[in-house]
């Protein structure tokens, strides 16, 4: 499938799920009053579909890759971030595990992603 709108990127996709997913969590009762633990896990969500959004109208795949690099670490700071969650039993450890395997799931296309365009620079 050929990459022309920045919605047809399959890790966008999935940060957009993620995100979705976040927000869910960060609603329920609990959750929602640490207003702090709150607002940095869904600015890491919505960062990740962001910068992948950003980078796609980068000039070169350079470029592009620097904002990837941006959206796998915030899915690193996401699974952080849902440790302490859990630890402050703001989400159960279903929730935990279901979110937490989502972000590997984001990291995993971007990272493919990043070797696809490295490839695509050494060509």
């Amino acid at each position: 499938m050929k990459i022309e709108r920045f919605e047809d990127i399959e890790s966008w996709k999935a940060g957009r799920e993620l995100t979705k997913a976040i927000y869910s969590l960060t609603n329920k009762q609990a959750f929602s009053k640490d207003f702090g633990l709150k607002d940095q896990i869904q600015r890491a969500s919505v960062s990740i579909t962001s910068n992948i959004a950003e980078g796609f109208d980068s000039k070169t795949n350079k470029a592009f890759i620097n904002f990837l690099n941006y959206s796998f670490r915030s899915a690193s700071e996401i699974q952080s971030l849902l440790y302490a969650a859990y630890d402050l039993q703001y989400i159960n450890k279903d929730e935990f595990d279901l979110t937490y395997d989502q972000c590997i799931k984001v990291k995993k296309l971007i990272g493919g992603f990043i070797r696809y365009l490295d490839l695509s620079n050494k060509k």
